[in-house]
């Protein structure tokens, strides 16, 4: 049997919990592997942290300064030497979501055509994480260099992904403080014909902003699976969120919908996230018609406007909680602060743009203590197929 088929068909059947074991030994058996280890991206995406059977148990590495961090920040192989043989650190990646990197020391370096083969067992390996945590919590642990809240356990199960490419567009988004978010969600979802990006800011702190929040994302979702237009799909997430609430909360949201074929976008402003775009070096806020926040009032009425989107332009979203954000002299983080931030990231893919800004505005904080959970969202247009 051909030794890829080999590897890839023991992935398939062994149970999940099991993936890093099997490969380890096909990669024993067929390559004279010394060591294979499966590092994981933590949720804010700045550690890399070791499976194992334990959770915690490892110390997480950092993503910067790191050959392991590099291999994962720049999406391609990297190589380091040691007293065993040399050491691969190959990106485990599914459609544009990286989950981490796969460390595989050989004893001697091998010709150019073995590291690819071993690049695309770490793809198939991404695949199978992918699945797997429908059915064990062991690649979600290893995921964490500490403890989550509650809300932030809440907000984490509702995203898509953390990025995704295709052909039309590649999208990143973020959350901060990862470990410890409240009511700033996004939601994204793509079809033959139609890409559909929601931001969400819900009400309120901790376990009560993420419960708001998850109602809104799949009152979103529910409406959008129904095949309703933009317009009808705020309207009827609105009238579930005032049926809980009567009115005592609500949910800022920002609803946009990208024909895949054209670029036409129908976009929805009910809230607070914001949107900036690049567009040949220059950027500029696109501002829309504000109404309601979802929820606040019975039966409100919501009306989509459109815009158009041109091959090359990158989007970028950011709650109330980037651009209200406190410095340590009381000065907010504004629109030349963001205006700078997505001019300085504009070499960046879109997965790496959230997690920059962010760590700009953290540094631009000085330590001061976040008022308010910050989600960017980044989305490059790359024109129809």
């Amino acid at each position: 049997m051909d030794r890829s088929l080999a590897v890839e068909r023991r992935l398939r059947d062994v149970p999940p919990h099991e993936l890093l074991p099997a490969l380890r030994a096909a990669l024993r058996e067929h390559f004279d592997a010394r060591a294979v280890e499966l590092l994981m991206a933590d949720y804010s995406l700045a550690e890399l942290c070791q499976v194992s059977t334990l959770p915690y148990t490892h110390e997480p590495m950092p993503v910067e300064g790191s050959t392991p961090g590099a291999a994962f920040v720049a999406q391609a192989a990297m190589f380091e030497p040691g007293g065993t043989g040399i050491t691969g650190y190959l990106p485990v990646t599914v459609r544009g979501d990286r989950l981490g990197v796969l460390a595989v020391t050989l004893p001697v370096e091998p010709d150019p055509p073995v590291w690819a083969e071993l690049g695309r067992f770490a793809e198939t390996l991404a695949h199978e994480l992918f699945v797997a945590d429908r059915d064990t919590d062991l690649y979600i642990q290893a995921r964490r260099s500490s403890r989550l809240t509650l809300a932030a356990e809440m907000q984490w199960q509702l995203l898509p992904g953390r990025a995704c490419t295709r052909a039309e567009f590649a999208l990143g988004g973020q959350l901060e403080p990862a470990y410890a978010i409240y009511g700033d969600c996004f939601d994204w979802s793509a079809s033959a014909h139609k890409l559909t990006v929601t931001l969400i800011n819900g009400m309120g702190e901790g376990s009560e902003a993420a419960l708001l929040t998850n109602l809104a994302v799949n009152a979103l979702r529910n409406a959008r699976r129904a095949g309703v237009a933009l317009d009808a799909q705020a309207e009827l997430a609105d009238q579930a969120i005032y049926g809980h609430y009567r009115g005592r909360e609500h949910v800022a949201a920002l609803l946009l919908e990208f024909d895949l074929a054209t670029g036409s976008v129908s976009a929805l402003d009910a809230g607070s996230p914001r949107l900036w775009r690049l567009r040949d070096g220059k950027v500029e806020r696109v501002h829309f018609d504000e109404q309601l926040p979802l929820g606040a009032f019975e039966g409100t009425l919501y009306e989509a406007e459109r815009f158009q989107a041109v091959a090359g332009d990158r989007f970028v979203f950011v709650s109330d909680g980037v651009y209200n954000a406190i410095g340590p002299q009381g000065q907010l983080y504004g629109d030349a602060e963001l205006t700078d931030a997505v001019l300085t990231t504009a070499d960046l893919p879109a997965a790496h743009v959230p997690g920059a800004v962010l760590k700009e505005l953290a540094t631009r904080r000085r330590g001061a203590h976040a008022e308010d959970d910050a989600m960017v969202v980044c989305l490059d247009w790359f024109g129809p197929a």
